[in-house]
Order: structure tokens, then C-alpha cells, then sequence
């Protein structure tokens, strides 16, 4: 039986690079890259339906609202969604996702979301309605209950397809939070552009009543669906560690349990609690401190994960020990990308500490078998090549700097 302990061993640097780090060859790849033609139509497939989607979305806004509410209520909502996104930022800095699977993220969140509530409700609607029409108890179980638990499913739908068909594009927690804000921020936007041109229409222009509502949705709770989706993004996201998928259908599930119940708390605060800041205050202000303390904890974990990966490419002559701190170090990347704003070479060197990233994920993705190895020692392949371009650039570049070995991006001189 093989030694499991060998499935962490990288391939070995080819000698010339083992020599001298700072001029490397190209490595030799046994296999060539597959073909992504697969996942091109599905993501193709994916951005048409959720084109339709918006479309929809966009013709009910100017149904209910009409272009000149709709324009405004889309203005008022961008501020909510700068901030969220500016978040998402944040906590995606260290490994980011692709930029096309983020869009399709926002836009499942802003348009299928949407839709599939507005369809649910419509639905439960016409069914009131022919039994004498909604009551108090039926728009508070309304609220607390259906708004709650088919919000949260289509928000986490759109998560959980990403984790189904995109799968090396998520490797954890850390992933499912960045996937499933991106989604609640879209959903929130477009939320928000129906709670702000309603409440224009109804007072007559702006007033107190619509600077209100701004400062509770806008500034006050601008993360709060994002605190509820996230909750099915973190149980999927470990259920990316494995090697099931069926797995993450499972814990999208059991990711909703937390996410209702969250989402069905704020709602039910809205229509029950007299003193709401207060409330605010005593429950939201600590329960979205520990969703932070939750997202530091995990990125940390993250960065122990990629300082782990590459020390095994560094012992197979890829990097020098001593370079591990220029490329898994919060701070060896600040001093780095310095480095190279100072020399004009902070587009390549942020392209490369990606790519470095991305490459411990792939030796986690053939170390953990969390899916097809082939596919994951292709993509390490592939990396190791651009890599090894990317530090003859960086090394060129190095060549006659006087830089002091903390702030060394390549290790070596």
C-alpha cells in the first residue's frame, strides 16, 4: 500500500532552480492542462439565466416604481452595496476568487434570488386572498416565517451551485463567505431599491420618514442579510474540504438552519420590538462582532494553510525558506508589493503572489484527493510554469537593487 505521507511531496524543482532560485527554467510539466470547455458553457448557460433574471427584476421595479423612483431607489442602494462589497474585499484579499464566479454570485443575488421570492410570495398572496385576504397574524408569519426561510434557500441555492460546478474555485469557509456576501449583497440591492422607492412614493418626495429608513438599511444594517446568508456559505465552504459533494448538499441544508433563524430574529425584532435601537445595540452590535471575530479567525487559518503548502514547494528547491515570508506573510506581502509600487511592478507581482496562493490550494486540493487529482496536478502544472516566468521578471528586476533581505519579495541576492 503507498505511503498516504507522499501525496504531500511536490514535485522536485528542476536543477537549475534548485541552484539559483532567482534564475529559473522552466519546469518540466508531465501533463498539459485539460481543456475547460465544460465549465465555459456552463458558466455561459449560468450568466444567461441570470440575465434573464435581472431583466425581470428590472421590469417589476419599473412596474411598482416607475424610471424616475427606480433611478433613485438604485442610487440610494448603491451606498449599502459599496460597503458590503468593500467588505467582501477585505475578507477576500488573501486568496481571491475569480472575478466572473463573484459576478455571477451578485447577480444570481440581485436577480434569481429576487425572483424566486417575488414568485413565492405572489404565490401565497393569491392563495390569501381567497380565503377573505391577509390579517395581522398572516403578514407577521409572513415576516418572521416564509420571507425568512425562502429568502435564505435562493440566497443559498446560488451558493451551493457555485460550490456543485465550480469546485476548484472553492476551498473553504473563508470561499463560501466571500460567495454567499457577494449573493446577499445582490439580493440587499435590489431589496433595497423596492424599500426606498416605495417609501419615496408614498411620502410624497424625501423626508424624515425616508431618511430613516436609509440610516436603518443603509448604514446601520447595511451586512445584515449578509450575516444571515453566510452561515450557509461557512457550512457548504467545509463541506469543500471534502471529497463529497453530496456532502455540501448536506451542509446547505444545515447551513440554513442558522441562517433562517438569524434572518427570522432581525424580522421579527422589526415588528416587535419598541425600542429598536436598543435591541440593535444589546443583539446585532455582538452578534455581528463575532461574525468578525469568525472571518479574522478563518483568514488566519488561511494563511497557515498557504505557509504550510509552499514550505513543501520550498523544500523541493521551488522557493528558498527564506522567501516563504516574502509570499505567506501579511506583512512579507505589504513589504513586497512595496517593493514593486517602487519599481514599477506591483501589477506583476500581485499577478504573482496570486498565482503562489493559488498554487498551495492546488497541492492542498491533490494532498486532501478533495477531488480529481489530475485535474489538481494540471493546475499545479500550470502555475509552477507561470510562476517560474513571473520570478525571472521579478528577479530581473531585482538585479542591481539595493534591497534590504526583509523586504526581498525573491529570495536570494
Amino acid at each position: 500500500m503507498r505511503d498516504p505521507r507522499a501525496r504531500a511531496t511536490p514535485p522536485a524543482a528542476p536543477g537549475e532552480m534548485l541552484a539559483s532560485t532567482l534564475e529559473p527554467v522552466p519546469p518540466r510539466l508531465d501533463r498539459p492542462a485539460p481543456a475547460r470547455s465544460t465549465l465555459l458553457v456552463v458558466g455561459i448557460v449560468g450568466f444567461i439565466v441570470v440575465g434573464i433574471a435581472a431583466v425581470i427584476v428590472v421590469a417589476y421595479f419599473l412596474s411598482i416604481l416607475g424610471p424616475q423612483l427606480t433611478f433613485v431607489g438604485g442610487l440610494l442602494a448603491l451606498v449599502p452595496l459599496t460597503i458590503v462589497l468593500l467588505g467582501v474585499r477585505w475578507i477576500d484579499r488573501w486568496e481571491p476568487e475569480p472575478f466572473g464566479l463573484l459576478l455571477f454570485a451578485f447577480f444570481w443575488g440581485a436577480g434569481v434570488s429576487v425572483v424566486l421570492a417575488l414568485t413565492v410570495d405572489t404565490g401565497v398572496q393569491i392563495a390569501l386572498s381567497t380565503r377573505g385576504g391577509p390579517t395581522d397574524m398572516t403578514q407577521q408569519l409572513q415576516s418572521i416565517v416564509q420571507a425568512p426561510i425562502v429568502e435564505e434557500s435562493a440566497k443559498g441555492l446560488g451558493v451551493l451551485l457555485i460550490f456543485l460546478v465550480a469546485r476548484k474555485y472553492f476551498d473553504g469557509p473563508v470561499d463560501g463567505i466571500v460567495y454567499a456576501a457577494t449573493v446577499a449583497g445582490g439580493f440587499a440591492f435590489s431589496e433595497n431599491i423596492q424599500y426606498f422607492g416605495i417609501q419615496i412614493a408614498q411620502e410624497g418626495g424625501f423626508d424624515g420618514s425616508v431618511g430613516q429608513i436609509f440610516f436603518m438599511r443603509g448604514l446601520l444594517s447595511p451586512f445584515a442579510h449578509v450575516m444571515f446568508t453566510s452561515m450557509t456559505g461557512v457550512f457548504i465552504g467545509i463541506a469543500a474540504r471534502q471529497s463529497s459533494r453530496l456532502r455540501g448538499v448536506g451542509l446547505f441544508f444545515i447551513g440554513l438552519i442558522p441562517a433562517i433563524l438569524l434572518h427570522s430574529l432581525w424580522n421579527g425584532a422589526l415588528s416587535v420590538v419598541s425600542d429598536f435601537f436598543g435591541y440593535y445595540a444589546l443583539v446585532q452590535v455582538p452578534l455581528f462582532a463575532t461574525t468578525v471575530v469568525g472571518v479574522v479567525v478563518l483568514r488566519r487559518r488561511e494563511i497557515r494553510l498557504t505557509q504550510l503548502r509552499l514550505g513543501e514547494y520550498a523544500a523541493g528547491g521551488w522557493f528558498s525558506a527564506a522567501e516563504i515570508q516574502s509570499l505567506a506573510t501579511p506583512l512579507g506581502r505589504r513589504r513586497s508589493i512595496a517593493w514593486a509600487k517602487a519599481h514599477g511592478h506591483a501589477k506583476l507581482m500581485r499577478s504573482y503572489l496570486r498565482n503562489v496562493t493559488r498554487l498551495a490550494y492546488a497541492r492542498n486540493r491533490i494532498v486532501t484527493q478533495r477531488d480529481g487529482r489530475a485535474s489538481a496536478q494540471a493546475d499545479e502544472a500550470t502555475l509552477l510554469g507561470s510562476i517560474t516566468a513571473q520570478r525571472a521578471q521579478l528577479a530581473a528586476a531585482l538585479a542591481g537593487t539595493s534591497l534590504n533581505q526583509t523586504h526581498r519579495p525573491v529570495a536570494g541576492q
